[in-house]
């Protein structure tokens, strides 16, 4: 049961929306273990919170010993809310990620962006891509209104339910 980087990721993200503490997923030629709540030893030289949950993950072909990997791989969202982005107001509506994947802003590397910050959007309108299993999929606007924030940065990995825009209704 071959795994490729992407699908092992999807995997850490979904067990990491768990209470799962420990899984293992074994076949005939390889072994996987994913534990949460364990640091790995030796410390790295980024500064862990005491928020964080780390996994130490082992992949074991048969023939081959187990092998320590680094810690969590699954990436922390972006920290919001410093001084230079705007208050959040309780009428603004979220457009959130459908799927596990990655968020990209343009449709292209040498494209602009399909929003930007003070844009007004309408309902349907495309607002980001979610790359998920090599398919790169448009994630349009459910509602009309001006974009306040976007809260991902381009390339970075997404969960699902994940808020990535921020919208000022229409009014």
């Amino acid at each position: 049961m071959p795994l490729d980087f992407n699908q092992l990721r999807e995997l850490l993200a979904a067990i990491a929306q768990t209470d799962i503490a420990e899984l293992t997923l074994k076949s005939a030629d390889f072994e996987l273990t994913v534990r949460k709540g364990v640091l790995p030893s030796p410390p790295s030289s980024t500064p862990v919170s005491a928020g964080n949950a780390a996994a130490e993950i082992t992949a074991t072909p048969s023939s081959v010993a187990a092998i320590p990997a680094v810690g969590s791989l699954i990436p922390e969202p972006a920290v919001r809310g410093t001084s230079t982005s705007p208050p959040v107001d309780s009428k603004w509506e979220e457009v959130k990620s459908p799927m596990v994947g990655t968020f990209y802003r343009s449709p292209a590397p040498d494209e602009p962006p399909f929003v930007e910050v003070g844009d007004r959007i309408r309902n349907g309108q495309t607002v980001c891509i979610i790359e998920a299993m090599k398919l790169m999929n448009e994630i349009e606007a459910e509602i009309s209104g001006q974009v306040m924030e976007v809260l991902v940065e381009n390339g970075e990995p997404v969960e699902y339910g994940q808020p990535l825009l921020r919208i000022n209704p229409a009014q």
